[in-house]
């Protein structure tokens, strides 16, 4: 069910008047929040029920088996080593099985085997990829490590478990939460005047990266400049490679925002996953910036394990971690190529800055005009750096990303033209990279200062002049797909 959409608002309408009449009887409230929750995923796909619930089981399971285990670690690292295996399995089948067959095929055609037998015998299972998948599994598997980490802390109710990888503001495409952030809010939500104004000025920030920039820029130039690069000119390559990074901070953190707006108004308080990451001046910076809760869920349960910061093999360790972050998306060859180059960002820049500690002279203050010199040109090095690099994740093959890079760097390429209106489009989202802060806390203020009556009018007209810019049909978040 998509947020933007008349079933959704109805939909939350009576999630938060029920819950607004349940608020002070918890076990109650949890019960009918888990049959929304179930609801919502349903409408999604419903043969995929039993696969969110077999994720929550597995999870219950193995903490609880862990917490009988207390004080033998070795069978606790059984327990945790097989949830894990499992969960990385599941996601394995679902998100490389196609590639596992295609892979199977080039090798039996090699070998002057008929592919068809193959076929057969393993029937494509593209169409069946649950939606949300890759979330609520990360989701899962951070609250049974956190307790193999912990094992003080008491295993939690089944219920309480399922309401955690299964909350329908987060299911379909994050943030990605942890339990200790989550499962305490359920007995004791919150609400007061400021979150409300805050909750409903998401909903709305959200809205209009959605509905007016990010469907703007596909509908105008993306979609058909990386369906087809070979009949745009170079300068038209270049602004659909500006617009797609507009447009996929857009489409994610207006998604991120309203599920927080959301999560808010029910008294929730989620997990911020973007702050303004093309101000990012290294790709270090721009990895703390986008999101976010990705980011640390990688670095927490990934990176640190394999060594991290501490032993020798740190930059292999990044590389392998945004290797293995780059496939998380998908199987294709693309996702591997965007996150290793990211990877390898990385290290230049840890590298950079252990050259910078070892050479750098100390008490050297550049000047004020070197300084922003300096800043200057790091941000547009950072920024250039991801937005070549999304080319590889929005194009549909390697061949069509490397034919959109060729004809960006051999410049010159003759073709067709854009609409104009791209640029002011890019030009916004942008600027709320700078000013969206400030924007949406002066807007809560002011709302704050109005009597009731006069903020719900002002967030419909606001509501409806967003729904009146945008297309006749909005199309579905791009991280739903993963």
């Amino acid at each position: 069910m998509n947020f933007v959409t008349l079933e959704f608002a109805t939909f939350f309408l009576f999630v938060l008047v029920a819950g607004w009449l349940l608020r002070e009887r918890g076990g109650e409230y949890r019960a009918f929040l888990l049959v929304c929750n179930l609801f919502f995923y349903a409408l999604a796909g419903m043969a995929f029920v039993p696969l969110l619930l077999a994720v929550a089981v597995l999870n219950w399971g193995a903490v609880h088996l862990m917490s009988r285990f207390s004080g033998q670690p070795r069978k606790r690292k059984g327990v945790i080593a097989l949830d894990v295996a499992l969960h990385v399995a599941l996601l394995a089948f679902f998100k490389y099985y196609e590639f596992l067959i295609l892979g199977l095929e080039s090798l039996a055609s090699a070998a002057g085997l008929d592919t068809g037998i193959l076929r057969h015998a393993l029937p494509s299972m593209e169409i069946l990829f649950p939606v949300g998948l890759s979330f609520y599994t990360f989701q899962g598997l951070s609250y049974a490590i956190d307790h193999y980490r912990c094992p003080d802390e008491p295993p939690r109710a089944f219920l309480d478990v399922l309401l955690f990888v299964s909350f329908f503001p987060t299911i379909l495409a994050g943030p990605i939460m942890r339990a200790r952030q989550f499962l305490p809010q359920l007995g004791h939500r919150t609400w007061d005047s400021r979150d409300l104004q805050e909750g409903f000025a998401l909903i709305l920030s959200g809205l209009f990266k959605k509905v007016v920039i990010a469907s703007y820029l596909s509908e105008h130039i993306v979609r058909d400049v990386f369906e087809s690069p070979e009949f745009y000119s170079s300068w038209t390559i270049l602004a659909a490679v500006y617009a797609y990074s507009i447009q996929i901070f857009c489409d994610f953190s207006g998604y991120s925002d309203m599920a927080i707006g959301v999560g808010r108004l029910m008294g929730f308080r989620l997990p911020e996953n973007f702050r303004s990451p093309y101000l990012a001046l290294n790709i270090q910076d721009f990895w703390r910036r986008w999101h976010i809760t990705l980011s640390l869920w990688l670095r927490d349960y990934l990176y640190i394990p394999l060594g991290g910061s501490r032993r020798g093999n740190r930059y292999l360790n990044l590389i392998i971690t945004m290797a293995l972050g780059g496939l998380w998306h998908g199987s294709n060859i693309r996702f591997l190529v965007w996150g290793v180059m990211h990877g390898v960002g990385l290290a230049v820049v840890h590298a950079f800055h252990e050259l910078k500690k070892r050479f750098w002279p100390d008490g050297f203050t550049p000047s004020p005009a070197l300084h922003w010199c300096g800043v200057g040109a790091a941000w547009l090095l950072t920024f250039h750096f991801v937005s070549f690099l999304w080319v590889f994740f929005r194009a549909e093959d390697m061949e069509r990303s490397l034919e959109i890079l060729r004809r960006v760097f051999v410049f010159g390429q003759p073709g067709e033209g854009f609409p104009l209106l791209v640029i002011p489009a890019v030009l916004i989202g942008l600027a709320l990279q700078f000013f969206g802060a400030r924007l949406f806390a002066a807007f809560v203020d002011a709302q704050e200062r109005l009597p009731w009556a006069v903020q719900a009018v002002v967030l419909a007209l606001v509501g409806g002049f967003i729904l009146k810019m945008g297309p006749d049909g909005v199309m579905p978040f791009i991280y739903f797909q993963f």
